[in-house]
């Protein structure tokens, strides 16, 4: 009865336990791109902010650049999370035991029986 009131309970924290974490995670990939990953593409591209990239055709302004920030964040989080992924799967198979030999049926105990007496009589 226990597990059944609290299975729900602990299920709906955990959720929110990630949620809270893969927000923080999400602060994290962000200053990264900012910080490291922008200056880097900036060396080859002559700007250090991507942001501020923009294509302008007549009256409208295309800002490329937000786009491409959004896109190196996405890479890095799909990259991040097939890591963890990976890594859930491969312990889960650790853990994994093996199944148990099933329990042979009456039928296939009672072939054995007539398998050793059959043995018998032929000593």
């Amino acid at each position: 009865m226990k597990n059944y009131i609290f299975k729900p309970v602990k299920s709906y924290i955990l959720k929110s336990v990630l949620t809270i974490i893969g927000s923080a995670f999400t602060a994290i990939v962000n200053s990264l791109v900012k910080n490291l990953i922008n200056p880097l593409i900036g060396i080859f591209l002559g700007k250090i902010d991507l942001s501020n990239l923009v294509f302008s055709f007549g009256e409208a302004h295309f800002r490329y650049g937000a786009f491409l920030n959004a896109v190196i964040n996405f890479l890095i989080i799909a990259f991040v999370v097939f890591l963890i992924v990976k890594l859930v799967n491969k312990l889960m198979l650790r853990h994994k035991e093996e199944p148990a030999a099933p329990e042979p049926s009456a039928e296939e105990k009672y072939l054995a029986e007539i398998v050793e007496l059959l043995k018998d009589q032929q000593k």
